[in-house]
């Protein structure tokens, strides 16, 4: 029995199927089987991502070429298919108008037959499949058509899987996308790439989608407020209100008022009802900065807020609700505020549900000088500067200087050095003077005047004034610096008049 073309061509087909594992080569061996079986003389896969139709695989289209053909669902004959999941004869490209040919090879001297069938995958159309055909006497383009439809159905598995390994790859891609934003992007305004900032902005990302309460931890200056709305910038609550509450800045008497607000009558001096920072932050963030200065009475009202949301304003016994984020600050140690009695402990452990530490300035060098750099540009903008570098030795006194005001102390040593400085370099002498290096005490007392004793006496006393400096008033370790013993130490602080702080009594 003779074996006809088409099942031969569909038994080739079957087998490239099972045997190809790269199911996007798979695709470009189905056209090249049709090419040499069926007399196609240019094919498209064209498959479905998202909203448009776009070419995966193709035979005799230029590879430039292929880019160019994608199609908006019902948009030519490729999008008419693709919309109602029915084929289409085209018998003569030449002289049909639905026919697009948006990649420019579609163009003939003669008769060419156009046949495009979907591609469906669980009854929904993922793509199409379609050739070029040159018509004869004998073509019966209707049984082309037939085949077509079955090599569409073979090979409905491997499109679908190529439309997966894309969506997969842009996955793959934005996921890539973020992880390298978050590397090189701090969040909200913050500065710095040093391990210890990494560490924080990696538990502000963490913590900033949710509606925890964050207890952020660290020296004054530090930039706890910043990190407050580096938080809120990257919540839900972005947008919405954010109020903030120094309770170290305002009286003990109107912390409560302020936080709670007050009726009219209230106390002395409450002429008119005032809604507080708790009510005014509905819906948003509430940042209280300095939550270790609040007073036992208010932190119990505070507690009973964090717990129910509900508050009374001050000369008030009504019910009130906000729904506010809390996110509190301090400098102080609370656990040991704890132990004398003088922070509640319940308090304590609602607030610090995630805690955030932010790192003194001197545990993170690496990052001076590019806030530095930072202030410098800030400045430059506020007082139409055009500051450009920072001079060696300059960056030498920075980077030894043990800021003990943090960010906020280096904030304002560079708005002093971009004030006093004339050109575009910030130099050592522009800095302030506790960063300015110790004159020399040996030229000092070469230049001073007196008696051999008083100069000897002068120096000397210099001398361990700096060891003790040096050693944080350890005595021990100033004399064995000197090669001097305990009790010849001891008693040159008594001559000297010098304490183990280094001070003059």
């Amino acid at each position: 029995m003779k074996i006809s073309p088409e099942f031969l061509m569909i038994q080739e087909v079957s087998s490239a199927v099972i045997h190809e594992k790269d199911v996007e080569e798979l695709l470009n061996k189905v056209l090249c089987i049709l090419a040499q079986r069926m007399g196609m003389m240019r094919g498209t896969f064209t498959l479905l991502f998202g909203d448009t139709l776009a070419i995966e695989a193709s035979h005799g289209i230029e590879a430039r070429r292929q880019k160019l053909g994608q199609y908006r669902m019902g948009e030519g004959i490729t999008g008419m298919v693709a919309e109602n999941g029915k084929r289409c004869i085209v018998p003569d490209l030449r002289k049909d108008a639905r026919f697009l040919n948006r990649t420019g090879s579609h163009t003939y001297p003669y008769q060419v037959a156009f046949i495009c069938v979907p591609l469906i995958q669980h009854n929904k159309v993922i793509g199409t499949l379609s050739i070029d055909r040159q018509v004869e006497s004998d073509s019966n383009l209707e049984q082309d058509a037939a085949v077509l439809e079955i090599v569409a159905g073979i090979t409905g598995d491997a499109a679908a899987r190529c439309i997966e390994i894309h969506e997969e790859r842009a996955a793959l891609l934005d996921e890539n996308r973020r992880l390298r934003s978050q590397l090189c992007e701090n969040p909200g305004h913050m500065v710095g790439t040093s391990r210890e900032m990494q560490q924080v902005y990696t538990q502000l990302r963490q913590v900033a989608p949710s509606d925890a309460t964050v207890l952020i931890r660290g020296a004054s200056g530090t930039g706890k407020e910043l990190l407050a709305r580096a938080i809120v910038e990257l919540s839900d609550r972005k947008g919405k209100p954010f109020v903030t509450l120094n309770c170290a800045a305002l009286p003990e008497a109107l912390v409560e008022s302020e936080l709670f607000g007050h009726e009219r009558g209230a106390f002395t001096g409450a002429v008119t009802r005032r809604i507080g920072r708790v009510e005014a932050a509905d819906g948003g963030t509430l940042f209280l900065d300095e939550i270790g200065d609040l007073t036992p009475q208010t932190q119990v009202k505070l507690l009973r807020f964090l717990q129910e949301r509900t508050f009374s304003r001050v000369g008030s016994n009504q019910e009130l609700h906000s729904n506010v984020r809390i996110l509190a600050a301090t400098s102080r140690n609370l656990e040991e505020m704890m132990a004398q009695n003088l922070f509640r402990e319940d308090l304590y452990y609602r607030l610090n549900i995630f805690p955030i530490i932010m790192p003194a300035l001197s545990s993170r060098k690496s990052d001076i000088i590019l806030l530095a750099e930072h202030f410098i540009e800030k400045m430059n903008l506020r007082y139409a500067k055009k500051i450009t570098r920072i001079s060696p030795r300059a960056m030498n006194a920075l980077m030894e200087y043990p800021w003990p005001g943090n960010v906020r102390e280096l904030e304002n040593c560079m708005e002093r050095a971009v004030l006093t400085t004339q050109d575009e370099c910030i130099r050592l002498h522009n800095l302030p003077p506790s960063l300015q290096p110790e004159p020399d005490i040996s030229q000092q007392n070469a230049n001073a005047t007196g008696s051999l004793s008083s100069l000897l006496a002068h120096y000397e006393r210099e001398i361990l004034v700096k060891a003790l400096e040096r050693h944080r008033g350890n005595i021990s370790a100033a004399g064995r610096e000197l090669g001097v013993s305990p009790r010849m130490m001891n008693y040159k602080i008594r001559k000297f008049s010098l304490d183990v702080n280094n001070r003059v009594q």
